[in-house]
């Protein structure tokens, strides 16, 4: 792959962008605090994050008309580091809907007793934020295949 095609700057940012979502994720209000704004932006970072590596991709792919084994794995190297980033994304998806959908019966119920459902919005932010923690690792990887492209 030509020096012009050097992913290393996008991957540099990725993984900073990753960290960073990691560290937000991982300081959400447990289980009665995550407000609905805050998991929708934490989501909006994840979706952004996603779309930067599956742009990233499209651009490598469309590069390399023959591409050699080395190619190869740097394809699919960011085409999981997307998938981390997708996956992390559906997960807040998941708990913004689960969260919201808790208060709803909070606020609706007549008696002190509420049944909320399970898994709660903090398991999915768990999981999320295991997805996100991923991705570093990703771009590390991408460095040890391709040591001239320093992931960081």
């Amino acid at each position: 792959m030509p020096d012009s095609a050097d992913p290393a700057p996008v991957l540099a940012r990725i993984s900073s962008d990753a960290a960073s979502l990691h560290q937000a994720l991982h300081f959400l209000p447990a289980e009665r605090g995550a407000s609905a704004s805050t998991l929708a932006a934490r989501l909006t970072d994840a979706q952004d994050l996603a779309g930067t590596a599956l742009r990233l991709f499209l651009t490598l792919s469309r590069q390399t008309t023959r591409p050699s084994p080395p190619d190869l794995l740097l394809l699919h190297r960011v085409a999981q580091i997307a998938k981390a980033a997708q996956d992390a994304a559906a997960e807040l998806t998941a708990a913004l809907a689960r969260a919201v959908e808790n208060q709803r019966r909070q606020a609706a119920a007549t008696s002190r007793r509420v049944v909320l459902i399970g898994p709660t919005p903090q398991q999915f932010i768990e999981s999320a934020t295991d997805l996100v923690d991923r991705i570093p690792a990703l771009c590390d990887a991408v460095s040890r295949d391709r040591p001239q492209s320093p992931c960081r």
